[in-house]
C-alpha cells in the first residue's frame, strides 16, 4: 500500500463504511474512546489470526509492529476472553421457525404463502403455531415464542385466534437487540466476502449491485417493491435448498460428511437516498 493513490481510495472507501457504522454507534451513546478501544482490540485479533507467519503464533511485538498497537495494550488485549459473535439463541430460534412457516407446505396455502395458523393445537397433525414451534424445539413454550413476537411486531393474532405472520422474514419491528444482533451478523457478513473479494482474486463470493440516479421517487418505491419481492423468492428458494440432506454425489474429495461444518450467508439489501447526496450525508 505504498502506492499513494491508492491507499487514498482505500481510505475513500473506508471513510464511506465507517460513516453509516458511527451514525449507529454515536445514536447508542459510543463515544471516540470507546470506539478507539474495540478497534485496537479487533487490529490485534485479525492480526493474530489473519497475520501468521507460517501459521506460527506472533509475538506481542510482531502483533505491536504491523498494527501500531502498543506493546502493552496487545498483551492486555490477548488476555481478554473471546468475543461471542454468535446469535443469541433466542433469536436463532425465532429465525428457524420463520423460514420453517415460509416454507414448508404443511404451512403454506394454496398460492404458496405462510397461511394463518391456530394458536392452539387442537387435533392431532394440525398445522398449528403450537406445533410448528415444538417442529424445531421442543425445549421452547410456543406461548414465549408467541408473546415476544407479539411485542416485536412480528405477528398479530385475527378474529379467529390465529397466528398470522407479518413480514416473511424475523424482521423485529421493536426490539433493539434483536435488530443489532442482525446488523452485526448480516453487516459482518457482507463486510467479509467484499474483503475477500478486494484482497484475493480467485473463487471471488458473488456480490454485485445495481445502481441509477436521476430517478423519481415514485420509480424508487416501484422498484424497492420489485426488489422486495425478487429477493424474499431467492432467499426461500436458497433456505429450502439448504435444508435438503446432502446428496453424495455433491460431495468434494477435500469436503467429506466427516469434514467440517460449513455456513453460509446470502443477503438481499435496497437503499436510495437524494442523488445530491453524498455517500457520507445523512
Amino acid at each position: 500500500m505504498s502506492d499513494s493513490p491508492l491507499r487514498s481510495v482505500l481510505l475513500s472507501a473506508i471513510h464511506r463504511v465507517l460513516s453509516p457504522i458511527v451514525r449507529v454507534m454515536l445514536a447508542h451513546e459510543i463515544t471516540l474512546p470507546m470506539a478507539i478501544e474495540l478497534l485496537k482490540r479487533v487490529f490485534v485479533e485479525v492480526a493474530e489470526r489473519d497475520f501468521r507467519l507460517d501459521n506460527k503464533a506472533s509475538t506481542d511485538s510482531r502483533i505491536s509492529l504491523i498494527t501500531g498497537v502498543h506493546r502493552k495494550d496487545v498483551k492486555r488485549l490477548r488476555d481478554l476472553p473471546d468475543v461471542e459473535a454468535n446469535l443469541p439463541p433466542k433469536i436463532s430460534l425465532s429465525a428457524q421457525v420463520v423460514a420453517t412457516w415460509i416454507t414448508g407446505a404443511q404451512w403454506l396455502d394454496e398460492n404458496g404463502q405462510p397461511r394463518p395458523l391456530s394458536r392452539l393445537a387442537r387435533g392431532a397433525g394440525e398445522a398449528s403455531f403450537e406445533a410448528l414451534v415444538a417442529s424445531i424445539s421442543q425445549d421452547i413454550r410456543p406461548r414465549s415464542v408467541l408473546d415476544e413476537w407479539l411485542r416485536l411486531g412480528v405477528v398479530k393474532i385475527n378474529e379467529a385466534d390465529e397466528v398470522v405472520l407479518l413480514s416473511n422474514a424475523f424482521v423485529p419491528r421493536e426490539g433493539v437487540e434483536e435488530k443489532l444482533a442482525y446488523y452485526g451478523h448480516n453487516l459482518g457478513d457482507h463486510a467479509a466476502a467484499a474483503a475477500d473479494n478486494v484482497l484475493t482474486t480467485s473463487s471471488p463470493w458473488f456480490e454485485r449491485s445495481v445502481h441509477h440516479s436521476s430517478l423519481t421517487e415514485a420509480q424508487v418505491e416501484k422498484l424497492r417493491a420489485r426488489a422486495a419481492k425478487l429477493g424474499m423468492q431467492t432467499l426461500t428458494q436458497l433456505h429450502t435448498l439448504a435444508a435438503q440432506p446432502a446428496d453424495d454425489n455433491e460431495q468434494s474429495p477435500a469436503s467429506p460428511n466427516s469434514g467440517p461444518k460449513k455456513r453460509f450467508t446470502c443477503g438481499v439489501y435496497f437503499y436510495s437516498t437524494d442523488a445530491s447526496e453524498t455517500p457520507t450525508e445523512k
